[in-house]
């Protein structure tokens, strides 16, 4: 039964499955609190979920679908939001102006430049094997998250959009901290703000100056050759959107692919002897364990009734994949178990129709390439910590560790 009051979604995500069968229990779609006490809307299950994302009465544009928007400087604990909903790019926009946007940023992410790149894949990941057998002579434990999981992709989507060295940290921290919820508080927004502000134009300007073979130059020729097609917050706000998310999910996908992997030596025994394959595995991970637990935001454009439950024109929804893929009347009642046997390639760790990632493949690529060298070049990795003692990054919405403490063998 659908609860009269919202449920408070926990700004740090300490037990995202645990929280999810809670809202389980209480409907197929359920009033919930973002940080800050943003009303919201939550689909607990999965063919509720895939059904909302398809429905064209379902907008990712606040200006024109929801309600609260001028409300939002009212609320001094909503701006954190501003980060997911007060940018314009893929992400937030919604029929044309979607289709326009996508468009531009598409040749990037083709199949044939995403197989374009596998060397420089296969290159960084044998750089960073080789800097973790140094590691291991000391015998130290080593986390693996920051010495793997994290510099394999963000090295990658640095080169493939031109950041240069100075940038890099500036740039990481500032997708930590829009990916961070547990803080709605003014001053964290501020933070995020004027990073944004200093960050995305500083990697125009050095790229505007020194233009190269890479996506911010082409993107930076379309706004001078035509305005209509890309503005310059448009150009600014897509920068932010494609380099966040080309690095930020696929660390998790690496990050949680190996606990998963750590917790289930069976599974992983099975994996090394060509029982299961890698495929399997990544689609299971994403599935039981997707990089994004939980989206902000979508808008329904008209009354939407699910289930007898009528979501309000002009109401918020968030897009809840970790729920969807822990759906026990979709996957079973081992729906929350790890299992690379079941091969379940129907999740929606990445999402669906016109807004699918549009870097799926290459995050798959690296999972490919990061994941079997991995095993082969530390056969006897183990972690160094109890698995249920890991951190969950302070997010509702990133769905990953704070550090993989790891001993390499």
């Amino acid at each position: 039964m659908t609860p009269s009051t919202r449920v408070p979604l926990d700004p740090f995500g300490a037990d995202i499955p645990a929280e999810s069968a809670r809202l389980r229990a209480l409907g197929t779609v359920v009033p919930v609190e973002l940080p800050g006490g943003i009303p919201a809307w939550a689909p607990t299950g999965y063919d509720t979920l895939k059904s909302l994302i398809l429905d064209p009465r379902v907008s990712k544009d606040p200006r024109q679908h929801w309600r609260l928007w001028s409300e939002l400087g009212e609320h001094p604990d909503w701006g954190w939001i501003l980060g997911w909903v007060g940018v314009i790019n893929m992400l937030s926009t919604y029929g044309p102006d979607h289709t326009r946007l996508r468009k531009l940023v598409a040749p990037s992410f083709t199949a044939r430049r995403t197989e374009a790149m596998r060397a420089r894949v296969e290159a960084i990941t044998a750089e960073l094997l080789d800097s973790l057998a140094e590691a291991a002579a000391s015998g130290e434990p080593v986390d693996l998250k920051a010495a793997y999981a994290h510099p394999l992709p963000m090295r990658l989507i640095c080169e493939l959009f031109g950041v240069p060295s100075y940038l890099v940290k500036d740039m990481a921290g500032l997708i930590a901290a829009i990916m961070d919820t547990s803080d709605p508080s003014p001053e964290h927004a501020d933070f995020v703000q004027k990073q944004i502000a200093y960050v995305l134009p500083s990697l125009i300007a050095f790229k505007s100056e020194v233009p190269g073979d890479d996506m911010t130059t082409e993107l930076i020729k379309v706004r001078d050759e035509d305005g209509d097609r890309l503005s310059n917050d448009e150009l600014v706000y897509t920068l932010l959107l494609v380099i966040g998310a080309g690095f930020e999910t696929t660390v998790n996908l690496i990050g949680n692919a190996v606990v998963d992997l750590l917790r289930h030596p069976d599974q992983l025994a099975a994996v090394r002897s060509g029982e299961i394959s890698w495929d399997n595995v990544i689609d299971e991970v994403l599935r039981v364990h997707p990089s994004i637990a939980t989206l902000p935001l979508r808008f329904a454009v008209t009354d939407i009734e699910v289930d007898g439950v009528t979501i309000p024109a002009g109401d918020a929804i968030v897009t809840t994949y970790a729920a969807a893929g822990h759906d026990p009347a979709h996957y079973g009642e081992n729906a929350g178990a790890f299992d690379a046997t079941r091969a379940a390639d129907d999740h929606l760790a990445f999402g669906i129709g016109v807004h699918r990632c549009i870097g799926a493949p290459l995050a798959r690529m690296e999972a490919l390439t990061a994941l079997p060298t991995l095993f082969e070049r530390f056969p006897d990795l183990r972690l160094a910590a109890e698995a249920d003692d890991l951190s969950q990054v302070p997010s509702f919405i990133a769905f990953g560790y704070q550090e993989i403490p790891v001993r390499l063998g």
